[in-house]
């Protein structure tokens, strides 16, 4: 598999706390992460022709093919060592009705996780996996 990278809000405690989830369950190092706000994801959304002001949506870039919300995290745990990965199974709900649960979440995250004052800062051997 190729690398893959993970857009995601950097403020948002659920966004990190899904990112160190990601990072602690893949051995193989697949995924990079970058924070939506940051300058390496500013421009990666601009490449792929993404709203550079929208934080609701986790984005996965493999490739030239990009995926958001649901779609973006069943694709991540399609990555994810077993049992993640049979998550995946999901991706043959249509994109709608998963996007809905997708969106009820993102759209409370603060209100139910918080909010940090400012983006996160990976530890050093975390670091390494960051653009």
């Amino acid at each position: 598999m190729e690398k893959a990278v993970v857009l995601f809000d950097g403020v948002c405690n659920f966004c990190v706390g899904s990112v160190q989830f990601i990072y602690k369950r893949d051995p193989k190092g697949r995924f990079r992460f970058a924070s939506l706000q940051s300058e390496a994801g500013q421009a990666l959304l601009r490449e792929h022709r993404l709203p550079a002001d929208d934080f609701d949506s986790m984005v996965l870039i493999e490739g030239d093919r990009v995926h958001l919300r649901s779609s973006a995290a069943l694709h991540v745990a399609r990555g994810l060592k077993a049992p993640w990965s049979l998550l995946a199974i999901f991706l043959v709900v249509p994109r709608p009705i998963r996007d809905l649960g997708y969106r009820l979440i993102a759209g409370n995250r603060y209100r139910l996780f918080g909010k940090r004052e400012a983006c996160m800062v990976p530890t050093p051997e975390f670091q390494a996996r960051f653009l």
